[in-house]
């Protein structure tokens, strides 16, 4: 077997008395896309904020290629390449495409103690690159991300981790109120990142979305993994009757 990409060993979580992850251990495989589920309170939303840095367990380890990993905040989660994509993603409606495929990782001309000139060529012909390689097709690198549609947005968010070659994306809810068109797309784009090395965790409420586009589900309820089958061996109906 193949060193896991992220392993997590006895993971416990306590939010003010509350025991929110139970001893969760977990081995996600290097291009594998992992459905995660789980009705709210589950747990599932306490293991993704620590593994991209927003929260720390309080017990347990994580492993990153079989080296334990110590995820302090989100710049450390996204150095070690796990990019998270939120159902309210971190995109800044009031900016271009292509300043927010760059944002806080802005190429400059030049600098001088930290200050310096955009370099704002780059940035427009890498982000019509990058959207592309996602099969994107936008008008402009200069349109502004509040004029996109849900689908779009997800799609330059999932173009942006994928410019920066990260390993591991995370995308919680991604399909969440986006139309039957959109939410294909989007089922599309997470197909397209097994093809392309990128190891992906699916977090969904909706179990068809699910099916469709992951080689393998993990359930959790309570704070623990209640299922973690390949999405060949196991059913809707099973993983339903788990939850």
């Amino acid at each position: 077997m193949s060193t896991p990409i992220i392993e997590t060993r006895n993971l416990h979580k306590w939010y003010s008395g509350v025991h929110a992850l139970k001893g969760v251990s977990l081995k996600i495989e290097k291009g594998q896309a992992l459905g995660l589920v789980g009705d709210n309170g589950a747990g599932k939303s306490t293991l993704i904020n620590i593994l991209s840095g927003l929260h720390r367990q309080d017990e347990g380890e994580i492993l990153l290629e079989g080296q334990e990993v110590d995820i302090r905040n989100p710049k450390d989660s996204m150095r070690l390449g796990i990019e998270t994509i939120y159902q309210y993603n971190s995109m800044v409606p009031l900016m271009t495409i292509s300043r927010n495929v760059f944002i806080g990782r802005e190429p400059l001309k030049w600098s001088i103690g930290g200050f310096g000139v955009l370099d704002e060529k780059k940035m427009r012909e890498e982000s019509v690159k990058a959207i592309a390689d996602v099969d994107l097709h936008l008008r402009s690198p200069d349109a502004l991300v509040g004029e996109l549609s849900g689908g779009q947005r997800q799609g330059v968010a999932i173009a942006r981790a994928m410019h920066f070659k990260s390993k591991v994306m995370i995308l919680d809810e991604p399909t969440n109120h986006l139309s039957v068109k959109e939410t294909a797309k989007v089922i599309g784009f997470v197909k397209g990142l097994k093809e392309q090395g990128v190891t992906s965790v699916f977090i969904s409420h909706n179990m068809h979305h699910v099916f469709a586009c992951c080689d393998r589900i993990v359930a959790m309820a309570l704070g623990q993994v209640v299922l973690d089958k390949p999405v060949s061996q196991t059913s809707i109906e099973e993983v339903s009757e788990k939850l």
